[in-house]
């Protein structure tokens, strides 16, 4: 396939990128020298490497390498049994906000957020002010991914921090940081934090509409935030916020570019070394986490992890999950994606593995979720037009994921709920199943303790303890 086959190109580029000098201390929130950033942005190679910089933030485990994926936010969802004292995410799985470790992951996810943000936004201040030093082609790019970056981090700060949007579009939420300075920035609104965001993914549009290689059949570009990505997040932001017209157009152009298309269940039977078990050919965007094994296999999704670390859920839970009882048990996601280690059943999509006699192109390990084909679909059956229409996209979802079809005559209010059962078997550990019960508040949460009582304060993350004290806008 040209996406996978392209791949290799795009990765020995960002390896030589890397290699040039460390560009994490260009990318601090504070710079510790006017001169180290003069140096950074004084060539084309040194604005990717910036770039590059931001997405190592973004695939270490304060983000998207763990706790905005598989872990934390994954816990908040239900997703893991965890139980006992001195296990990680007992408290999370309580929902227990006041707790220390639901504190002490709030504050790392907060500080990491926006020191990615401040790397994004020195590259947007320098793509304008060092524009003589930059093609027309590198300035659309650069510029553009930054502002989808930096609109992409701010998003899922609002969806972790912020009020219910249905219930606090008036309420201060969080600071939307657009400069590169000390300075403390007045948390904005619910609703203003959105319409930040949806202009700069305007002006990313803009920007890389004519400029990005997806678009001609280049580089696939799945491990940036390319010209679908931020379409893909459109779609997002605007069905979070009520958008359901809008939100379909912009899922419906990442659909009808065919550049995702769905895994064939013979890549997911295969050998252990060629299968892909995150079914990498339909993700619109990933993070590419390279020490993930560090911490996932052997450890979260493994039973020599450690009792302490070990995430799972009972068989009999999984067989609810996929509703094995009723339809379910030639689920794909449960056929490949439940087994069992040393007789204990784990979700094995973080099993990774990789052939070492194979081209880094074929390489199936090292990338973490961030926005699935699948939901693009998830979007579109939600908010089209009819019912009907609605059952018809989500029945493609379901076919390719060895499900028979739902019936054309159930109503809207089930549709809705088996898009709801959707989400939860598609995303399980990998944090989207939250940001979806945060949005539908009157949902509660699957496997959740009947002690925990949901309601729209037990969706907001406590703002660290340091940014209020920094911050007297608060």
């Amino acid at each position: 396939m040209k996406i996978m086959k392209n791949k290799i190109l795009l990765i020995i580029c960002l390896f030589s990128v890397l290699a040039l000098s460390g560009c994490k201390k260009y990318l601090e929130v504070y710079p510790k020298s006017s001169i180290a950033e003069n140096e950074l942005f004084e060539s084309e190679i040194g604005f990717q490497q910036a770039i590059t910089g931001i997405y190592s933030q973004m695939a270490s485990r304060n983000l998207y390498g763990d706790n905005l994926t598989m872990g934390f936010v994954s816990a908040l969802a239900q997703n893991y049994a965890v139980s006992g004292s001195g296990v990680r995410f007992v408290d999370s799985r309580a929902v227990n906000l006041g707790s220390a470790e639901v504190q002490n992951f709030s504050a790392a996810i907060w500080s990491t957020a926006y020191s990615a943000i401040a790397g994004a936004n020195k590259v947007i201040l320098n793509c304008d002010k060092r524009r003589n030093l930059l093609s027309d082609q590198s300035y659309a790019m650069f510029r553009g991914e930054s502002l989808a970056l930096r609109a992409c981090l701010h998003f899922d700060l609002l969806r972790l921090f912020g009020p219910v949007y249905t219930l606090g579009t008036s309420l201060k939420a969080i600071p939307y940081k657009t400069t590169v300075d000390q300075n403390p920035v007045p948390p904005s609104t619910t609703a203003e934090v959105i319409q930040f965001i949806l202009k700069d993914l305007q002006e990313a549009e803009a920007l890389m509409k004519m400029k990005d290689p997806i678009l001609s059949g280049g580089l696939s570009r799945q491990i940036n935030l390319n010209y679908y990505a931020v379409k893909a997040l459109q779609a997002r932001v605007l069905l979070y916020s009520g958008n359901n017209t809008d939100a379909y157009a912009a899922a419906k152009t990442v659909v009808d570019s065919e550049l995702f298309p769905f895994i064939g269940s013979y890549q997911i039977s295969t050998t252990a070394g060629q299968k892909d078990r995150l079914y990498l050919q339909e993700q619109v965007f990933c993070i590419r986490v390279r020490d993930i094994k560090n911490w996932v296999d052997p450890g979260y999704f493994r039973s020599n992890g450690g009792t302490t670390s070990r995430l799972t859920r009972s068989s009999s839970d999984f067989n609810n999950l996929f509703q094995t009882a009723s339809g379910g048990s030639t689920d794909f996601r449960y056929v490949y994606g439940i087994e069992t280690d040393n007789g204990t059943a784990f979700p094995s999509k973080y099993w990774q593995t990789y052939q070492f006699n194979t081209l880094d192109s074929n390489r199936l390990d090292q990338y973490v979720p961030a926005i699935r084909i699948s939901e693009m679909y998830y979007i579109m059956a939600e908010t089209a037009p009819t019912v009907q229409e609605g059952i018809t996209l989500l029945n493609t979802v379901r076919g390719n994921r060895g499900l028979r079809d739902l019936s054309l005559s159930i109503d809207r209010t089930t549709l809705q709920n088996e898009i709801l059962r959707e989400y939860q078997k598609e995303f399980y550990a990998e944090g989207q199943l939250w940001y979806y019960y945060k949005r539908k508040v009157t949902a509660k949460p699957q496997f959740i303790a009947s002690s925990i009582t949901m309601n729209a304060d037990r969706y907001k993350l406590p703002i660290p303890q340091a940014e209020l004290e920094f911050n007297p806008n608060y």
